[in-house]
């Protein structure tokens, strides 16, 4: 989350500087928007629609129609009087608001400094009263918008003027859409030149790029990398290659593989500084710094974290990789051919779906391919997210940490039954359980418990997390309806309140079946009596039998880096 909202900010900073950008569905809704505006308006005048019933609510609005119509009357009866026509005009361009032009060679007056609703009553008292006239507004990149009212002998003149109007309002809007694109040009130039895209740990660069550039994230992954694909059909991330080419994990030993640890171990020379000798035995590839001339003297490197000097790092790891994959980059006149090396093709196109299960998916066939079995500890500390087997908790008192919740429930279902556990935020936890019938048997102690005599609660391990009567729980599916709720607060619990919900405990509609023996002693009669027996003692009772069970894992169908959170904590 921290990376989205770093790289959210680096686009903010690029508006703050003036680059501008639309994606390409933002473009094409804003093109369908002006055709269908031009055309609306194109139809209203084509069609002359005859205004002379339609009622004038106000005093003003008669006495400002009133003067309007006496005004181009005189202006238009002293163009069909060429012998009278200064004296008729006169009186009429002698008001700043009127000034006399001609508009593609045809007599007009340009009207200037009248508000949107008086624009409005001219152009119905033009369309009202004089056949000849028209009221027209002209959007140009040379003058901008005009007001003009223009005289034409035919309706033949009047509709080829229209036209050309039509015409350039439309470049003129379309240029401002254009500019509008700004820094999307780059990504389009881009796509259309199929150029090589490389990045470290990137797919959430991806997604950042295609849905500020391209459109809305696609619903699936299948629709997600098919899409990516189309637009960038080479991909390459040096994480991957960092953790799948045995020659690069032995030249990593055991040093970390984020960028700033992989720039230092592959680029020593680089990352030293320019003036420093580096004694490495091993060759390594030059990279030539071009800076602008303007900038070269107060030129600044970055570093690490900096967007700029990210991709900086990124190029410079890529190179030596290449290089030390034995690549040539003599016999590769662009990086699409590149692309296509027989060195580079198990690395193509393959990004990680979650670092820390090492789910890798194939952007050219939607599909998982061999994990790269990231270290044994990482899998430990970040086990793989069980849905069915999360129970989200609500409103407890807000003094309670995640430490604390676990220990309430372990004195009661035992030491191993939380995988996992964390702050959805101040007023909510996830509770992921060994075992999916945890859920249930967890949900309808709580319940049984609610309703039991005061003396049962206060003395029950549970008795913290219950305290204050206000604590909601259910299973993860009902998570997922809160949150798909039109209605939306900061807070869980407050979300929660806000759709409507007033029941405490929302038992599971399924049951696992397990075994008689098993079953029997995961009952909740049974579970509360247990916890009755030990309840001055912390270790675990029979309800242990339970998550001896087989755990029924199954592979989440969404992404897991939800699981990156730390237990623990927010």
């Amino acid at each position: 989350m921290d990376f989205l909202a770093k790289y959210q900010f680096d686009f903010n900073a690029c508006i703050h500087e003036g680059i501008s950008y639309l994606s390409r569905e933002q473009e094409r809704e804003a093109l369908r928007n002006l055709n269908s505006a031009l055309d609306s308006e194109w139809s209203d005048i084509c069609k002359l629609k005859d205004v002379r019933d339609m009622p004038l609510h106000s005093a003003s609005d008669i006495l400002f129609t009133a003067r309007m119509k006496n005004k181009f009357r005189r202006w238009h009866d002293g163009l069909l009087h060429e012998q009278n026509l200064e004296d008729q005009i006169q009186g009429i361009t002698e008001d700043s608001k009127f000034q006399e032009i001609f508009f593609e060679m045809h007599p007009a007056l340009r009207l200037n400094g009248f508000t949107s609703h008086q624009l409005k009553l001219i152009h119905l008292v033009i369309r009202k009263h004089f056949k000849d006239l028209s009221y027209i507004s002209v959007n140009s990149e040379a003058s901008g918008l005009q007001h003009l009212v223009v005289y034409t002998d035919s309706k033949d003149e009047l509709n080829l003027l229209l036209k050309k109007v039509k015409e350039e309002n439309h470049g003129a809007e379309n240029m401002k859409i254009q500019a509008a694109v700004g820094l999307r040009h780059v990504i389009d130039l881009l796509s259309s030149e199929q150029k090589l895209i490389v990045g470290h740990n990137c797919f959430l660069d991806i997604a950042h790029v295609y849905s500020k550039f391209i459109g809305p994230l696609p619903g699936t992954p299948e629709e997600f990398v098919t899409s990516v694909n189309k637009c960038f059909p080479h991909i390459v991330d040096t994480k991957i290659l960092l953790n799948t080419n045995f020659m690069l994990q032995e030249k990593m030993k055991r040093s970390r593989k984020s960028l700033a640890a992989a720039f230092t171990s592959f680029c020593p020379q680089i990352a030293a500084g320019s003036g420093t000798s580096y004694l490495g035995s091993l060759p390594h590839v030059k990279v030539d710094v071009e800076v602008d001339e303007v900038r070269s003297s107060s030129w600044n490197p970055g570093g690490k974290h900096e967007a700029g000097y990210d991709a900086f790092m990124t190029g410079c790891i890529f190179a030596q990789l290449c290089s030390d994959l034995g690549i040539d980059y003599k016999l590769h006149d662009s990086s699409k051919q590149l692309a296509l090396d027989e060195k580079l093709q198990n690395y193509i196109n393959r990004l990680y779906l979650s670092w820390m299960h090492g789910d890798i998916i194939d952007l050219t066939t939607g599909n998982k391919v061999a994990d790269s079995s990231p270290s044994h500890s990482l899998r430990k500390r970040y086990p793989k997210i069980l849905f069915e087997n999360i129970v989200i908790i609500w409103g407890f008192p807000s003094t309670l940490k995640a430490n604390e919740i676990r220990m309430c429930i372990s004195k009661v279902f035992g030491p191993t039954s939380i995988v996992s556990l964390f702050h959805l935020d101040a007023t909510a936890v996830f509770v992921q359980f060994s075992v999916i019938q945890l859920v249930s048997d967890f949900l309808s102690l709580k319940n049984t418990l609610e309703r039991s005599d005061g003396a049962l609660l206060v003395l029950h391990p549970l008795s913290k997390l219950l305290e204050g009567g206000n604590t909601c729980a259910a299973n993860y599916g009902t998570y997922k309806e809160i949150c798909g709720s039109p209605l939306s607060e900061c807070l869980f619990a407050d979300q929660a309140k806000a759709v409507g919900i007033k029941w405490k405990t929302k038992l599971p509609e399924y049951k696992v079946v397990l075994g008689a023996e098993e079953h029997e002693n995961s009952s909740v009669r049974g579970n509360v009596n247990i916890a009755m027996e030990n309840v001055e003692r912390t270790k675990p009772n029979k309800i242990d039998q339970l998550r001896n069970a087989p755990s029924r894992r199954q592979v989440s169908p969404y992404g897991d880096e939800d699981s990156c959170v730390a237990e623990g904590n927010l």
